[in-house]
């Protein structure tokens, strides 16, 4: 009995046999692939979100796999409807899927009471449609974290992320993906509450540069999309000036630390 009891912890610590459902426990109260999901949120490329004192800015490393690769193509910012935007990681076809949701539960609130659904209602509905995954054993769980940001003159800015376990989280600043450490710890350099929109680009193109791996990841698309008190409340990609602006700004800020390294 003893053996069996120290074999049968041996199999929950790496997931053999309690892994082959969403639905099961494991003795020790882990659900393995709830585990494997958000495994495969943090092999994708690292999304950041920020949350200023006019808006919040989104901001993407989408890594390119071939030069072969169509500039602009599978975009991982979206427009849930024109006063929530959204950035996601994890796996593509599951984002889709995940977006889609979330699209159609805001269309659905807009011609149920005419009004915007709150982010509020959109991130507990979507989180409840993400759990429901995590409980059925004819189902397996989204491999996608998805940040949700919104701005308006009432109640300001507002960011969100939904794992996918299910669970919903308001942040003033998030990282997810592959850099998300690193990410962090940049972030938390910053006075958020400060910096205006425009100011935030810079600095989120500055943390996706600074966390994206030359070494794994040679190439990469950088994407950034905002919502905000100069947007007028509706989510867009940032303006190709601002874009390369912060492009530089980043890339410059990449060379100076490296320099400030080679003399130490």
């Amino acid at each position: 009995q003893h053996y069996f009891i120290q074999s049968n912890l041996r199999m929950s610590s790496i997931g053999s046999g309690y892994d082959l459902s969403p639905g099961q426990f494991s003795p020790d109260g882990r659900v393995f692939q709830v585990e494997y999901a958000i495994k495969a949120v943090e092999n994708s490329g690292s999304v950041i979100a920020l949350r200023g004192k006019d808006g919040v800015v989104f901001g993407v490393e989408k890594i390119i796999t071939s030069k072969l690769y169509e500039e602009g193509s599978n975009r991982r910012v979206h427009s849930i409807d024109t006063h929530i935007g959204a950035a996601v990681a994890g796996l593509l076809s599951d984002a889709r899927a995940v977006v889609n949701s979330a699209r159609n539960e805001a269309a659905d609130y807009r011609n149920s009471f005419q009004v915007p659904i709150p982010l509020k209602t959109l991130t507990k509905r979507l989180g409840n449609h993400i759990h429901q995954f995590t409980v059925f054993g004819h189902l397996r769980p989204f491999g996608v974290s998805i940040l949700l940001g919104t701005w308006d003159d009432t109640d300001g800015p507002k960011l969100m992320e939904i794992d996918p376990s299910g669970t919903v989280r308001g942040y003033y600043g998030c990282a997810v993906g592959k850099g998300k450490q690193n990410a962090k710890t940049e972030i938390e350099k910053l006075d958020l509450s400060s910096l205006t929109c425009r100011e935030l680009v810079k600095e989120v193109a500055k943390v996706i540069y600074s966390v994206h791996d030359e070494v794994k990841d040679k190439h990469f698309e950088l994407e950034l999309s905002w919502i905000g008190k100069e947007t007028k409340g509706t989510h867009q990609l940032v303006p190709q000036d601002l874009y390369e602006e912060a492009k530089k700004y980043a890339e410059e800020s990449l060379v100076d630390s490296d320099d400030d390294d080679a003399d130490m």
